[in-house]
């Protein structure tokens, strides 16, 4: 059987409160433990640094996935780093062979990524679950948008339910343990 692959989206930034960082390393663990890979953006920048390193920390495989113009800012203990051309490829190739989309607090490029992928599983082009996980009620705003989809019914019941929002690595452990 096949490797499990999870991709993580998150911040870029260095500027972000640490409890993010930690919390991201916590989920990491998570999925690790649950016999995840992991597929990140590969960079040493903000979270994505914490992300690789936690997967390697738990003997799992990191995948970097990097556009080309972003040379020199690699994580440099990945187990394997692919370059791309474009942003729009690197996602693909991020998404490419994963069960599992997962975004942990980020700006708008992790947002941009999450919908991305959100969007593909609500045309069934992406086959894995996709999980935001809502440290300290991060996305709480965005779980309230997606209700007043539903509400307003510009968004089916069923397509909301493709996106989970985990608020505890307990009940992320449970949401991705039922795969």
């Amino acid at each position: 059987m096949d490797e499990k692959k999870a991709v993580f989206f998150c911040s870029s930034s260095y500027n972000i409160d640490p409890k993010y960082n930690r919390a991201a390393r916590d989920v990491v663990h998570a999925a690790c433990a649950c016999g995840y890979d992991i597929v990140s953006g590969g960079t040493v920048k903000g979270t994505m640094l914490h992300v690789a390193d936690e997967a390697i920390r738990c003997g799992r495989r990191s995948i970097g996935i990097l556009p080309r113009f972003m040379q020199g800012l690699e994580y440099p203990r990945l187990s394997e780093l692919v370059w791309t051309d474009t942003m729009a490829e690197r996602k693909e190739r991020m998404r490419a062979g994963t069960s599992l989309a997962v975004a942990l607090p980020g700006g708008i490029g992790t947002l941009d990524e999450l919908f991305e992928t959100y969007t593909l599983a609500k045309l069934r082009r992406y086959p894995g679950r996709v999980v935001a996980y809502n440290f300290e009620g991060f996305y709480d705003s965005l779980v309230r948008l997606l209700d007043e989809y539903v509400a307003t019914q510009m968004l089916d019941p069923a397509s909301r339910a493709l996106i989970s929002f985990p608020e505890t690595v307990d009940e992320f452990s449970k949401l991705i343990g039922e795969e």
